[in-house]
């Protein structure tokens, strides 16, 4: 109990010291206000940017391959990927006749076009050209209408699956089922309205129209750079699955024993492993500023200590005189270095919250500052105040009390 009131006044002394030099303490607490600050805005960014990510690369999904002539994030030099042969139907062929380890196979081709119904008009359209099996492969399914049906396909139907932006904004509270809708200068009936997907890497999802294969072929001709999605039958064997692949991709496109692959199998654990190193650096740039403030400002406390020490070497002598014991003086000056610490950390905090809040309304991160990041960042505050504290708090704490009243 003794020791609960030593803290009390204390803190209540530091209090006071603090309030006497206003200007001074603000500023002692500017480097601690910068740290904690920084740290908290740029996690609280980051998480957004997390959360945000996650939800776009879960639309790839994790049993997904997707061959290509490009790599996602190779060194491979560009123009030797470029003049690699392209992909073609005879890849999706073997693999649908020979792949034991995959469940759905799907070309994939693609371009930007105007679509309009009515008076109603969408440019930069994502129309992408595909079979039946797309929807498992690409995991896009219509929330109403129905999916591509293999007899689209094969029979070349002016068919399309609308995203949900494009049924928004071309026919907002029409039912678009069974309606025509221009591609360009061609005309689809409308089977379906897919489900709201959100976005991928800035890309809105939202804003795909789904068509056959072939058909798009008939429209935009069959010199296209393909991708050829595969949905491999159990995640556990996506391994295997990629050299079974590799083993068949070889095979038709007449690779030599000895030469490199023509192609490249991609999938979505490498944009999350590239997700995973970007956002590491992110972090160490966010812990090393933070960290070099605090420590900037844990000498602004310890340099303001020991000149409060030297302003008030008299009252440290005449507390002693009447009776004050090391330890008291001590815990003065060390709460008063936590208090300052604190009074930085706490308006940090804030400001990185309302950091966290103004990213959110403004950007399409979800921004949000997790409680285990404010817990550390506390124990970051009392072990800057703890560490700078203890040499000004030892140093008035073994002062002599005679040559502290004698001090002018």
């Amino acid at each position: 109990m003794k020791i609960l009131i030593e803290i009390w006044e204390s803190i209540k002394i530091a209090l006071q010291a603090l309030n006497a030099n206003k200007l001074r303490s603000f500023l002692t607490t500017l480097g601690i206000i910068i740290g904690i600050t920084t740290v908290i805005g740029i996690l609280s960014i980051i998480r957004g940017l997390n959360d945000a990510f996650y939800t776009s690369i879960s639309a790839l999904g994790s049993d997904t391959l997707y061959i290509q002539k490009f790599a996602w994030f190779s060194r491979t030099d560009w123009l030797e990927a470029r003049n690699r042969k392209d992909i073609t139907m005879k890849e999706v062929d073997a693999i649908r006749d020979h792949a034991v380890s995959v469940s759905s196979v799907a070309p994939v081709v693609g371009a930007s076009r105007s679509v309009k119904f009515g008076s109603e008009q969408i440019k930069n359209v994502r129309i992408t050209g595909s079979n039946e099996e797309y929807m498992i492969t690409a995991n896009v399914f219509p929330e109403y209408g129905r999916p591509l049906s293999q007899q689209d396909v094969e029979h070349r139907r002016a068919v399309c699956l609308i995203g949900w932006e494009v049924a928004d904004k071309l026919f907002q509270k029409t039912n678009p089922i069974g309606r025509r809708i221009k591609i360009g200068a061609y005309k689809f009936r409308v089977i379906g309205v897919l489900e709201k997907r959100g976005s991928l890497f800035g890309h809105n999802l939202d804003t795909e129209i789904i068509i056959p294969f072939g058909v798009f072929q008939k429209m935009y001709g069959s010199r296209r750079w393909m991708t050829i999605e595969v949905k491999v039958k159990d995640p556990a064997l996506i391994e295997e699955s990629k050299d079974e692949l590799i083993g068949i991709l070889r095979r038709v496109r007449k690779v030599p024993p000895i030469a490199e692959n023509d192609f490249a199998i991609n999938q979505q654990d490498m944009i999350a492993d590239m997700y995973k190193r970007l956002t590491t650096a992110l972090y160490a740039v966010a812990f090393g500023v933070g960290s070099i403030a605090l420590i900037v400002g844990g000498i602004g406390i310890m340099n303001i200590l020991l000149v409060s020490i030297t302003e008030r070497t008299r009252e440290i002598g005449i507390r002693k005189a009447i009776g004050a014991k090391k330890r008291n003086i001590l815990w003065q000056f060390l709460i008063e270095s936590l208090v300052v610490s604190a009074l930085g950390g706490f308006i940090g905090i804030g400001l990185g919250l309302l950091i966290a809040k103004l990213v959110s309304q403004v950007s399409f991160l979800s921004a949000s500052v997790s409680p285990l990041v404010i817990v550390v960042g506390l124990l970051f505050i009392t072990l800057v105040g703890l560490f700078f504290g203890i040499y000004p708090a030892y140093k008035a704490a073994k002062m002599n009390p005679i040559n502290a009243l004698h001090f002018d």
